[in-house]
């Protein structure tokens, strides 16, 4: 499964020792995040994360993207629910697009804590035949010359 986390920076040590806290259960997975959250995730704790770029340099689109093509399979989100525009376009396209693929999403602790422990009882197995199944390249077709 690939677990993409993602935190305000009000949010960022909580997000810490969370994944801390459930290293086990992600080491099992793959796990992307946004830049800065994916490094610190790696310092503190040692588990290999992929990190695309810093939240506001593009990093949350680019895991959005990754979400539109069906290639996430669970959201851990720690938004500050007091940050002035946490209603952003941006953030509100991500949990969106969770919706519209039926992609898992945590926005706070208590529901990262729940998904953590259902994906670890095997409760999201279902997720394995969502992913897109490989497609081959279509070759061009070469254009006759007149």
């Amino acid at each position: 499964m690939t677990i993409a986390i993602l935190a305000h920076d009000s949010r960022k040590e909580l997000a810490l020792q969370f994944c801390t806290a459930y290293s086990g259960i992600l080491s099992r997975n793959t796990v992307i995040a946004t830049g800065t959250t994916g490094r610190m995730l790696n310092q503190a704790t040692g588990l290999p994360v992929h990190c695309y770029l810093s939240g506001r340099l593009g990093g949350i689109q680019q895991i959005t993207a990754r979400v539109a093509c069906d290639e996430v399979d669970l959201v851990l989100f720690f938004r500050d629910p007091l940050k002035t525009d946490s209603g952003n376009f941006i953030e509100q396209n991500l949990l969106r697009l969770c919706d519209m693929h039926s992609v898992p999403i945590a926005t706070n602790i208590a529901t990262a804590e729940v998904l953590l422990r259902g994906l670890d009882q095997g409760d999201l197995d279902y997720r394995e035949g969502m992913h897109p199944a490989l497609v081959e390249p279509v070759v061009p077709v070469s254009r006759a010359v007149c």
